[in-house]
């Protein structure tokens, strides 16, 4: 071959093999595009719910009392508990925990912290809140119920019926896979209102964008903190059976709202989901944009004989019937301030509560009120800057 005929040869070579990597490129860039149009158009999620958070009024629900797998937005009953022993003086922001064996051996996400290592209970409530740390959730978890993250799971499912969760079930303290580890959007709602009421004090760590611990840096998941007006909380969850879940909570003009969906394909619709949801709450979007977007129908978790109780909730999607309603001016660790937080019922609305021992808990209610008469209660409270919410 002559030196003339090699220069061609050479370059018709090159400019096959530039066509080849483009047309690669160009099949790379398609891949990913042809996946977004498919992820666009499927189901965006399993279960979704809004409400008012000061109210308990929903205002748009989809397979709202299907049972689910709750993923990581089981910590926020971690953090439950963690707040009412804080509360009651069991534990303070600054006592240390001790991480054992079993607690580091849980799986990712965590800190990986190391056997017989400490941390302070406020770093564990930003790590649980802000990276989900599945090592730090069960050192809490055995920290605060004798070493033994079972007992402390029975413990969990006990408050959240005290509070309302008919149909929550849990079995760790973190979300990890379990058949029987199972909640609805509608108990996840009713557990980030009961956390908003009876811990305000806290609430400022379910909006923390980024925390820094041991020299690294660690980002929230929620998205839409910094980005969608009024966002301040709340918690990501993803396992492969659950996908990807998140509550969501935000407050403009004066109104608290939750959104909670559940079983999205990825991150990005899970965001992107939710902002639409808190639009609906906030009056912004029609609600039936939402509903055609769900999946149906959704994946039945667990055995039937495996299944929490399903009964009515105190989110009001209807009127109560006369002499059937009732209200909660709040849970307390301590019999004390709970007397206290009675005579400010008396006080301020003439009502007389009851107050009734629930677990390690003391809830201030009134019973057997018209749903008028309880909304009036209620709103008398509220115009003391007092937290109240009314249920059947």
């Amino acid at each position: 071959m002559s030196n003339s005929q090699f220069a061609t040869f050479l370059s018709f070579t090159c400019r096959a093999i530039f066509r080849y990597i483009i047309s690669v490129k160009k099949l790379l860039f398609l891949i990913p595009y042809s996946l977004f149009l498919f992820a666009a158009n499927a189901a965006e999620y399993r279960a979704a719910i809004v409400a008012d958070m000061d109210t308990g009024q929903v205002l748009f629900q989809h397979r709202a009392e299907d049972l689910n797998y709750p993923a990581s937005l089981t910590k926020l009953m971690t953090l439950y508990l963690t707040f009412d022993a804080l509360e009651s003086g069991r534990l303070t922001l600054s006592d240390q925990l001790i991480v054992s064996r079993t607690a580091a051996a849980a799986p990712p996400v965590k800190l990986n912290l190391a056997a017989g290592s400490k941390i302070s209970v406020e770093d564990a409530i930003k790590a649980v809140a802000v990276h989900s740390a599945n090592d730090v959730a069960r050192a809490l978890a055995e920290n605060l119920r004798g070493g033994r993250e079972a007992t402390f799971a029975s413990m969990m499912t006990d408050v959240a019926r005290q509070i309302g969760l008919s149909q929550t079930n849990f079995e760790n303290a973190s979300g990890l896979p379990d058949e029987d580890h199972l909640s609805s959007a509608r108990d996840i709602a009713l557990l980030a209102i009961a956390i908003h009421q009876h811990f305000p004090q806290y609430w400022k760590y379910f909006g923390i964008r980024s925390w820094t611990f041991g020299g690294r840096t660690y980002t929230n998941g929620n998205r839409l903190l910094g980005t969608y007006p009024g966002a301040n909380g709340m918690k990501t969850g993803f396992t492969n059976s659950a996908r990807f879940c998140l509550v969501a909570t935000a407050s403009r003009d004066g109104r608290n709202i939750v959104a909670v969906v559940l079983g999205s394909p990825n991150r990005d619709v899970r965001a992107t989901v939710t902002r639409r949801l808190l639009d609906v709450g906030f009056g912004l979007e029609n609600p039936d944009s939402v509903r055609a977007s769900a999946a149906s129908p959704a994946p039945a978790p667990a055995p039937a004989a495996n299944r929490p109780a399903t009964q009515n909730s105190k989110l009001k999607t209807q009127s109560s019937a006369a002499g059937r309603t009732g209200v909660q001016f709040g849970a307390f660790g301590s019999r004390r301030a709970a007397d206290d937080q009675a005579a400010k019922v008396r006080r301020h609305t003439g009502l007389s509560p009851t107050i009734e021992q629930a677990g390690s808990l003391f809830r201030v209610r009134a019973h057997g009120l018209s749903e008028s008469a309880a909304n009036d209660a209620c709103r008398r409270f509220r115009e003391q800057r007092l937290d109240c919410f009314t249920f059947r």
